[in-house]
């Protein structure tokens, strides 16, 4: 047993969780963003300060902003690691609300641990306490429950003990993975306990690699060894499971093209031969015909949401058929598809064996001079507009040219408004992992 507080037991706990994928294994949480203020200074704070050679504390400005600075290192990392983030009770906590969405949405962990209420209510109210006359155990962090994948009030010392576990199977799950909230009253938070040592000892979670059903597997495989016209849909998942180079495999084998959704962009050079550009409502002239009459769509990590599928417009052939390859049930089963529950890595490697098994040699010999054509009419025209300019000012596709050629091998942040359109149509990623767009 170990004598801590909350606060410090939980910090103890963030500092000996690890993660493992491929035999690869690396510290999950690395460190901590924060505001101290009302409600966790006395816990949290002071937990960390003590534990500062373990566990590193990172100063934040903004609440919000350093949500999304978490999102996107585990983004970046691929979903192996993230930051948790502390804040005080009231507006501190509200502050999350929009970068928890964020997290939830895109399938992205980050844990949060904002300050809350007394759970004793012997002091009552506290600074910024939201008070609701017909319920007493409401508080400001009731407005993350619905934009986390797992929320839980600590009240009591022990419930961390069931709490804590929860928590990371939530965060290292590859299907049910965002953001994670646990409130923190600050009584609670400084409140002594005795732990079980098992519960801070290191431990390392194991990322699976689910495989598709072999039923389905044989299907799917019958399906698009039958197509005349198929497509790949490529999306965030294809990215956080490392399935880039099983995907370029699998399309230079069987000559078929690929389209991006904002979170897929840049799994895959812009100049493959067999990249098609964006998709959707804010797609490329390529991507958009080759979705237009495609009879087999193969859609990969992403969640078909109304923009890739231009509201279910994109695709126009009256008899296609949709395999889904997605980790996630929910995303797998969207347009009435084939669903292929599993890992994208995983699943590509087994329907390119099975393809293979077939003696399927891909796409016709006209197929593949067709989608040469599209493609060298897209970037055709995109390279005149990424020039055009005028003598009173810069264009925007010549501002996004101009930063990109001088980024070199850096990293583009984007989010909102128009520019994100010219940004998935225009933007030359120099390499994976260098384009990160908030969509979601």
């Amino acid at each position: 047993m170990a004598r801590l507080t909350v606060a410090q037991a939980i910090v103890a706990w963030l500092a000996s969780q690890y993660v493992e994928r491929d035999g690869e294994q690396q510290r999950f949480f690395q460190g901590v963003l924060g505001i101290f203020g009302h409600g966790n200074v006395a816990g949290l704070g002071e937990a960390l300060e003590a534990a500062q050679h373990d566990v590193r504390y990172y100063q934040a400005r903004n609440e919000q902003a350093m949500v999304h600075t978490a999102v996107a290192y585990a983004k970046q990392t691929r979903r192996l690691g993230t930051f948790a983030c502390t804040t005080s009770i009231g507006p501190g906590a509200t502050n999350l609300a929009t970068g928890a969405a964020n997290a939830t949405v895109n399938r992205l962990p980050v844990l949060l641990l904002p300050g809350d209420r007394f759970a004793t209510r012997r002091v009552k109210p506290v600074l910024q306490q939201l008070e609701r006359p017909e319920a007493g155990d409401l508080s400001a962090n009731d407005v993350l429950r619905p934009v986390s994948r797992y929320f839980d009030r600590i009240e009591r010392p022990e419930m961390l003990i069931d709490a804590l576990p929860q928590a990371m199977r939530v965060l290292t799950s590859p299907a049910e993975t965002g953001a994670v909230t646990l409130a923190l009253p600050q009584d609670v938070q400084a409140e002594a306990w005795e732990w079980p040592a098992r519960l801070l000892q290191p431990r390392t979670w194991v990322i699976p690699r689910p495989r598709p059903d072999a039923a389905s597997l044989a299907v799917a495989a019958e399906l698009i060894a039958k197509a005349e016209r198929p497509m790949i849909v490529v999306g965030g998942g294809v990215v956080y499971s490392d399935a880039a180079d099983a995907l370029d495999g699998f399309v230079s084998r069987f000559d078929v093209p690929f389209t991006e959704t904002q979170a897929g962009k840049g799994a895959l050079p812009w100049d493959h031969p067999l990249n098609m550009g964006a998709l959707g409502s804010t797609g490329t002239s390529a991507g958009n015909a080759v979705a237009h009459d495609a009879d087999v769509v193969i859609a990969i990590g992403t969640r078909l949401s109304d923009f890739p599928t231009m509201s279910w417009s994109a695709w126009q052939h009256p008899d296609v058929r949709f395999v889904a390859i997605n980790v996630a049930e929910l995303d797998a089963a969207k347009a009435a598809a084939l669903p292929l529950v599993g890992d994208a890595r995983a699943t590509l490697l087994e329907l390119h064996a099975a393809l293979d098994a077939r003696g399927w040699s891909g796409v016709s010999p006209e197929r593949r001079e067709r989608l040469a054509g599209l493609r060298a009419a897209w970037h055709e025209e995109s390279t005149r507009v990424l020039h055009l300019a005028s003598d009173t000012h810069v264009s925007q596709p010549e501002i996004i040219r101009l930063v990109n050629e001088s980024l070199g091998d850096g990293i583009v942040v984007c989010a909102a408004g128009g520019l994100p359109g010219d940004m998935h149509k225009l933007w030359r990623p120099a390499t994976r992992g260098s384009y990160h767009m908030e969509y979601g």
